[in-house]
């Protein structure tokens, strides 16, 4: 019993003199799961041209095309496949955003001008991917890229100037309207941004976008009078693209997972 007693005094005697354990390291486990988005921002849009076969030997030199800034809509939602990847789908409504445009036509030796004015709005529906770079005090910046759809329409457009009068070669004022017209096109966009992640599920995000939109046409043309133009062909706006600016969120459906840590190990 003696001896046994002394044995046992030795063990502990070494197990006092153990090092502590070390520190629990947290081990962070990818994640991946399903999120609701929104944003909301403001569009800066231009079209390269605007064109419109007006007469035989016509020649119409664009001076002045633009659009006022508009707002925009978008709701969507997407799946996180990891702390770098996620792609979603998204559906926008593009509000109206009011049309200018100055030209000056040439009908042989006389030189007219024009005015044209009118309303453009579309539906959007991209499916994109992103990738993000890493997180710096709770901020990620992130890239991305898209391609969908998009429903261009052009309402109210008006066109008010002068017009040849005959094969006499004089003019006289005219203004003709077309009728409200959609078109669908491929569009694509390009993504910057920042996401600021305010708790372990909501996200908020900065983005500068680049959307090309395609083209659009008017209905088909006439003037007030019936008479001054009746060859009803639809004006045609050139490639349509934007610059815009979004503010949105993004919301996890997911739990994030709980650091797994190393078990606790106690001296003694």
């Amino acid at each position: 019993m003696a001896s046994a007693a002394a044995v046992l005094a030795i063990t502990a005697a070494n197990a006092a003199d153990l090092p502590l354990a070390p520190a629990p390291i947290p081990v962070v486990q990818d994640f991946g799961g399903w999120y609701l988005r929104g944003d909301i921002g403001m569009t800066n849009q231009q079209t390269n041209s605007l064109t419109n076969v007006v007469a035989p030997g016509t020649s119409v030199g664009t001076k002045f095309l633009t659009f006022d800034s508009a707002p925009l809509y978008s709701l969507g939602g997407g799946y996180q496949f990891n702390n770098w990847l996620r792609v979603d789908v998204t559906g926008e409504y593009r509000g109206n955003s009011h049309f200018h445009g100055q030209q000056v036509a040439k009908f042989g030796p006389v030189i007219l001008p024009d005015d044209y004015n009118a309303s453009k709005s579309e539906w959007l529906f991209l499916a994109n991917a992103y990738v993000d770079l890493g997180t710096w005090w709770c901020v990620t910046p992130f890239l991305g890229a898209g391609i969908g759809t998009s429903r261009n329409t052009i309402s109210s457009f008006v066109d008010i100037g002068a017009t040849q009068a005959g094969l006499g070669g004089g003019s006289i004022l005219s203004t003709t309207y077309a009728e409200n017209a959609s078109k669908w096109n491929l569009a694509w966009a390009l993504y910057a941004g920042l996401a600021y992640k305010v708790t372990p599920g909501l996200s908020l995000e900065l983005t500068y976008r680049y959307v090309n939109l395609g083209t659009a046409n008017t209905g088909l043309t006439n003037s007030f009078d019936g008479v001054t133009v009746v060859n009803a062909t639809p004006f045609q706006f050139g490639t349509i693209t934007s610059q815009d600016v979004m503010l949105g969120f993004r919301w996890n459906l997911w739990e994030p997972e709980v650091p797994v840590m190393a078990p606790l190990i106690r001296k003694g």
